[in-house]
């Protein structure tokens, strides 16, 4: 059963209207207010669907809350050339607007869950019921996961988990400054409360293994540690990730394992979605059982929402009734071509994550064929993304393979769960965590080829890995990119990793985000499809190549840095004259955080010595 299937949603803490005159002041005796809602268990389980509504929305991940971190990594470049262009060019402006929405939004799901926590009160945890326990390990889990996205946006968001400071609109604006005679940053004080609250969420959730709802879209004990592990790793805490990694992967939050076929993560229907791989999805209605109304706002109060995503038609080619916004990296897409499996096909996730004619899927009973929305394409489809721009459409959270529609039905339309983390990333962030802590060894290099095995490639080797740089290299520029391709998370990774920092990985960036912007109309078959999916270096820029009319363009040559943030625009800080920028928005380099933490970044290594 999908968790949100219903027209209520409940809007908490964001002041009260009242009405009132020098004669009369009435008041509903029957209105639910804060103080008389949620002193009951039933009404905090309402209070917990109104959290998990939230992470739905516009804001959150039924677009932009989800889409700006695919532009932000390099595995996706913004096709359309506006809505997410400054993003993906890494110089967004502090009068930008779409980005507040995120900020927006996870404030609403922090709110809800802080209202429901503020009902619990401090009751030792061992005092409370089963069914309070359940709860409040939602709500700690809802508002770790919450701050842990913020945090990884804009770096040092306020920090509020008192309701009464957040339950008016005055209470909004506090201020974001750290302590600085602690010497801390906001950035550690947001992480210090995420680890805290999903540590507390493992030890109140049941695990998916108990069935019902726990295995059907609520979090569970093995979605906190999953999202635990994220959070220790994003400050380098390998040995302690490592440890609750490990516990995973052994069964003590739940038994999980990889789907035989890497496609059904990325299908809608009961037969797909919530399946053994999942950890934590973000549930949305499946096309054909939604509302017909598209709500693009942030409190979902139509009875007849839709409760779908709008991801689809973000990345989805204008051919097929797609916005087609974003587009996948040439850079990604001959990283699948680069290696065949064990018996002479291309890697199955190339299939399901960029939409390509490839003669190998003609005939291959490990797919539906070369299909576009039912369309039969041929290795003379002229098929990108944009018509203007060109761009390698991405198939991934789209319909594209399915072979259920014809078309993309445009906006918040789509019912393709959204796998916010999978088994796979379970098994890759131990062999990181493993390598970091002890170097390459045999149980770095098993975790990585249970995932490789999957997809049909051959095993890893040890002896060729004999430096913990080399390991980190293929984890970080291979397994990842073409296990998670054009899902979120790419622009969390590059930041912990400092990508942004030293002077070999900006140069490595550049590479990665080459692409070229080719008019569709202009172009023959051939030599169109040839230069949509051509490897490009940065010195290609500006060479004779560029002059036969292919327009190239790197996305990494505008990066100011510290926008590796986005910044806290000024949309917020007119209102709250408490809050203090960030790293985007002083244009500074974090390079000195990572400095004072001892944290270190690798080098490039080229994997083919």
């Amino acid at each position: 059963m999908k968790l949100y299937n219903l027209s209520f949603a409940l809007l908490l803490g964001l002041g009260t209207l009242s009405s009132c005159s020098d004669d009369l002041n009435v008041q509903n005796p029957n209105q639910q207010s804060s103080g008389t809602f949620g002193n009951n268990a039933d009404e905090l389980q309402e209070t917990v669907i109104a959290a998990y509504n939230h992470i739905r929305m516009e804001g959150t991940n039924a677009r932009v809350g989800y889409t700006i971190d695919l532009t932000r990594g390099d595995e996706v470049w913004n096709s359309s050339q506006v809505w997410y262009l400054s993003f993906d060019d890494y110089d967004q402006p502090t009068t930008g607007d779409i980005d507040w929405w995120i900020w927006r939004d996870y404030f609403y799901t922090i709110n809800v869950c802080n209202f429901g926590l503020s009902k619990i009160g401090d009751t030792d945890d061992s005092q409370l019921s089963d069914t309070y326990k359940q709860i409040k390990g939602q709500l700690l889990f809802l508002r770790g996961l919450s701050y842990y996205t913020l945090a990884g946006y804009f770096q040092n968001p306020p920090l509020i988990t008192d309701y009464s400071q957040y339950s008016t609109l005055d209470g909004l604006y506090v201020s974001n400054a750290p302590d600085e005679s602690k010497g801390e940053t906001q950035y550690d004080v947001v992480f210090d409360q995420v680890e805290k609250d999903f540590s507390e969420a493992m030890t109140l959730l049941p695990s998916r293994d108990q069935g019902g709802e726990w295995a059907k879209g609520r979090a569970t004990c093995g979605a906190a540690a999953g999202y635990y592990a994220r959070a220790l790793m994003m400050r380098h805490k390998y040995a302690d990730a490592l440890a609750v990694l490990k516990k995973l992967i052994n069964g003590e939050y739940g038994h999980y394992r990889l789907m035989d076929n890497y496609g059904d993560n990325f299908r809608e229907g009961p037969q797909y979605e919530n399946n053994d791989e999942s950890l934590f999805e973000v549930q949305f209605l499946d096309y054909g059982s939604q509302g017909t109304d598209d709500e693009w706002t942030p409190v979902n109060t139509s009875k007849n929402a839709t409760q779908g995503n709008a991801i689809e038609s973000n990345f989805g080619p204008g051919d097929n009734s797609g916005w087609a916004d974003l587009s996948a990296s040439p850079w990604l897409y001959n990283l699948f071509k680069s290696e065949r499996t064990t018996d002479g096909h291309l890697d199955p996730r190339l299939y399901w994550t960029i939409g390509t004619y490839e003669a190998d899927w003609d005939g291959n009973d490990k797919t539906l064929g070369n299909v576009a929305y039912k369309k039969k394409l041929t290795d003379n489809s002229l098929y990108c993304t944009n018509n203007t721009n060109g761009g390698l459409p991405i198939a991934k959270w789209t319909n594209m393979r399915t072979g259920l529609y014809n078309s993309i039905t445009q906006g918040l339309h789509c019912g393709i769960n959204l796998r916010l983390m999978r088994y796979s990333d379970v098994l890759l962030r131990a062999a990181e965590c493993e390598n970091e802590v002890n170097g390459p060894d045999k149980q770095a290099i098993y975790w990585i080829n249970l995932v490789r095995e999957r997809a049909g490639l051959a095993d890893l080797k040890l002896s060729d890995f004999d430096t913990k740089d080399k390991l980190f290299e293929q984890i970080a520029n291979v397994e990842r990119p073409k296990e998670f391709g054009c899902e979120f998370g790419r622009g969390f990774d590059l930041i912990r990793w400092g990508f942004y920092l030293t002077k070999d990985r900006q140069e490595q960036l550049m590479d990665h985000e080459m692409f070229t912007r080719m008019t569709k109309a202009n172009w023959g078959a051939a030599q169109f499809n040839e230069w949509q999916r051509k490897a490009l270096k940065h010195s290609d820029l500006g060479s004779a190549i560029d002059s036969v009319g292919v327009n190239m363009k790197c996305s990494f040559d505008t990066y100011v840095q510290g926008h590796e943030f986005e910044p806290i625009v000024q949309t917020l800080t007119n209102k709250n004259s408490n809050l203090v920028g960030n790293s985007a928005n002083n244009s500074t380099s974090n390079a000195g955080y990572f400095e004072k933490n001892g944290w270190t970044v690798h080098p490039v290594v080229n994997l083919s010595k």
